[in-house]
């Protein structure tokens, strides 16, 4: 099909990412013994670029007549430090694939009676129901059930969402919807160890390999249009493999695998880092205990961070599928996952994210840090600046104090601030 040329503009929408992040550092000359008293430690204030949700922004939707869906709520909310007031809960009976509008609408108005306004993304502790109707739930939750986001004729196109490649860390704020993803896995121990995986993924900053296949199925490999410029793009900041083949095998090395396929052979045989992303572009994906296609509980199974299937038929609409480019350009700007996945897909209506949202390992970090400075770790999928301001009132006015080139990759940069009495940010 004809693929709108608007679907690819990874490296306009990195470019805008701009939010920020108060972080206050203490000398710890004070601990380590160098300074005589508190009264001689500095205070320094530096303000770093916000690149994606935090904790406090994550809303935890536990089903309370389900104890596996407890127990998953509980173990996320304590391995991610979710406040306790971010744990939303809800009853419901159905532990099948499909919760009816009816239903779901009494329950969507239980959570956001319970929601607070700072929160802006939802995780769901179940794995089923994943269906609403003609929605996949992800989606239900976070537009609310509208029928738009359906197709209306088999193979119709659906209603777009706003969200799509923004540079927003605020959707709620932004956009007006929350985005949603199932904490899925067949078992506990399962969703234990997707949880585990996300919270080791942070400030990894992995230079593993992504893996973009053009299999035989041609009505499925219909993303591979793209490869060529993903490449172009994203090619310095990652290593990425394109492949004429309908599977890869013994490779220990993988953080992105992006294929079209019913069935995926050789995941057994692969290593996931923590904070990979993959899925196949099919008709059933997202149809969690599906028999007829590979689930893409498959690539969880396996050792993969996050993923995405569709829960009734899209057809082969790539709008309806994550846009490697895109994800990969999100993530690698250092947006959580459920930001980077969310956005890569343009009408997301009925396709189901799974995976551990708040995973991010392409954040920024501070490291040695002292009390005249820091070394900033910065990842960046293309070439950039990055300034740094400083002002005498944290209230501005912020002027230039000096610049530094970013690079595609990691970057490591040597932060002076030469005025302990003066205010500073990061602007990228």
């Amino acid at each position: 099909m004809n693929v709108p040329i608007q679907l690819f503009h990874c490296p306009s929408a990195v470019n805008g990412l701009h939010i920020k992040r108060q972080l206050q550092i203490l000398a710890i000359l004070l601990i380590i013994g160098l300074l005589p008293s508190l009264t001689a430690a500095a205070t320094i204030d530096l303000e770093l670029p916000k690149t994606g949700l935090t904790a406090e922004e994550l809303a935890v939707v536990v089903n309370d007549d389900d104890p596996q869906s407890l127990a998953i709520a509980e173990y996320y909310r304590v391995k991610r430090g979710i406040p306790e007031a971010n744990i939303l809960h809800v009853h419901f009976a159905s532990n099948g694939p499909n919760l009816p509008q009816s239903t779901f609408n009494r329950i969507r108005n239980a959570v956001l009676g319970q929601t607070r306004p700072n929160i802006q993304a939802y995780a769901l502790a179940w794995t089923k129901p994943y269906r609403v109707d003609c929605m996949s739930i992800t989606s239900a939750f976070s537009f609310g059930f509208d029928k738009d986001y359906c197709s209306k004729t088999l193979c119709a196109p659906t209603k777009a969402s706003e969200y799509f490649d923004s540079p927003s860390h605020t959707p709620f704020d932004s956009h007006g919807i929350r985005p949603s993803m199932l904490l899925a896995g067949n078992t506990l121990a399962e969703v234990k160890r997707l949880i585990d995986r996300g919270v080791a993924s942070d400030h990894r900053y992995p230079t593993h390999t992504g893996y973009l296949l053009n299999t035989r199925d041609k009505e499925r490999s219909v993303r591979a249009a793209f490869f060529p410029e993903t490449i172009k793009v994203l090619g310095q900041a990652f290593h990425l493999v394109r492949l004429d083949a309908d599977q890869i095998i013994d490779k220990q090395d993988v953080l992105f695998y992006f294929t079209g396929l019913k069935q995926v052979e050789g995941l057994q045989t692969l290593h996931f880092v923590p904070g990979a992303i993959a899925d196949h572009l099919t008709s059933a994906g997202g149809i969690l205990d599906g028999k007829d296609q590979m689930s893409s509980l498959r690539w969880l199974e396996a050792g993969a961070t996050g993923s995405f299937g569709a829960v009734v038929e899209p057809c082969n609409h790539v709008q309806k599928f994550p846009i490697p480019a895109v994800v990969m350009g999100h993530y690698a700007m250092g947006d959580t996952l459920i930001e980077a996945y969310w956005k890569s897909v343009a009408w997301p209506g009925e396709g189901v994210f799974i995976g551990e949202p708040l995973a991010h390992p392409f954040a920024p970090s501070l490291v040695d840090v002292h009390e005249d400075g820091a070394t900033l770790k910065l990842f960046s999928p293309i070439r950039r600046e990055a300034q740094l301001q400083g002002s005498e009132s944290i209230m501005g006015p912020y002027l230039p104090v000096t610049r530094y080139p970013v690079f595609p990759g990691l970057n490591e940069i040597n932060i002076h601030l030469p005025d302990k009495n003066q205010h500073y940010r990061m602007i990228l």
